[in-house]
């Protein structure tokens, strides 16, 4: 996962595409990252919400604690120490899209942005987790196999603008 998000980092840079203010190591690295998560970080977080976090975000937040957006239309990656469960902090989208998935969901991404990118934790024991981009700007939810898969679209649809 490592290469995909050194790569969305580069062509990001390149395009002039991050949303947001990069710090200055981030524009001298050409990495839209930050330090990793501790691994107390990530147990801390996962006594908080009492839930085990899936092993691939646990990776990506061992890489890169919280990534910037690589565009206008992505979510900004928070901190492991700030994300939450979506009812904790928008109600109004749950009571809105009536979506029965967004009560338990976990805002990674996108917080007080227009677009979130949700971990939704298995309902049985033989479930997975769901990774969901969610936009009131969006029909509905857009689900992907895993986090890996997600950051590859978006690598892919950033060549696409490059080329």
């Amino acid at each position: 996962m490592k290469e995909i998000l050194i790569a969305i980092s580069f062509l990001s840079l390149e395009l002039g595409e991050p949303n947001q203010d990069l710090n200055k190591s981030q524009i001298q690295n050409q990495w839209l990252g930050f330090e990793p998560a501790k691994v107390e970080e990530i147990q801390k977080t996962e006594n908080r919400l009492k839930i085990k976090l899936p092993e691939d975000y646990k990776n990506f937040i061992t890489i890169t604690n919280g990534f910037s957006a690589s565009n206008s239309i992505e979510p900004t990656f928070m901190k492991v120490e700030e994300i939450d469960y979506l009812k904790n902090i928008e109600t109004e989208t749950i009571e809105a899209y009536k979506i029965p998935e967004l009560q338990n969901s976990i805002l990674v991404a996108g917080m007080d942005e227009e677009q979130y990118f949700l971990l939704i934790p298995p309902q049985n024991q033989n479930d997975k987790w769901r990774y969901w981009k969610f936009a009131n700007w969006y029909p509905g939810e857009h689900e992907f196999e895993n986090l890996e898969t997600y950051f590859r679209d978006i690598l892919i649809f950033m060549e696409e603008e490059y080329n």
